[in-house]
């Protein structure tokens, strides 16, 4: 069984950091489909950074490109999400999940068969 652990969340002020973590345990998913979604209050939960093409891609929404950047330390089976300049319009609830194989372009929510509990980021102005 294969869980996910996110860690890093919390307030920050408009411009700052934050690095989020999510640790990796069990069998069953492919270190190279791994990504990051977030949900803000109200919305669908929506595709931020992930791994595809059997990791040789990364995929950015728009609105991350240039501002966050996904990583992945494999001896510690724990993949990050790093977010410089952040938003207010970042905050929102961010799960890591993973899967056996990331083909699609997007990150497509059906890519992903586990699911972190989620971790809050909240970006003050």
């Amino acid at each position: 069984q294969v869980q996910l652990v996110e860690s890093g969340g919390g307030s920050v002020q408009a411009g700052g950091s934050l690095r989020l973590s999510c640790a990796a345990s069990g069998y069953g998913y492919s270190r190279n489909c791994m990504g990051w979604f977030l949900q803000a209050p109200g919305k669908q939960r929506e595709g931020v950074a992930g791994f595809y093409r059997n990791g040789g891609s990364i995929y950015y929404a728009d609105s991350v490109e240039d501002r966050f950047t996904i990583s992945q330390d494999n001896a510690k089976k724990t993949f990050y999400l790093q977010m410089n300049s952040l938003k207010p319009e970042d905050t929102a609830m961010y799960f890591c999940a993973a899967g056996s194989a990331c083909w699609q372009f997007g990150m497509p929510e059906w890519n992903y068969n586990y699911w972190g509990q989620g971790t809050q980021v909240t970006v003050s102005s």
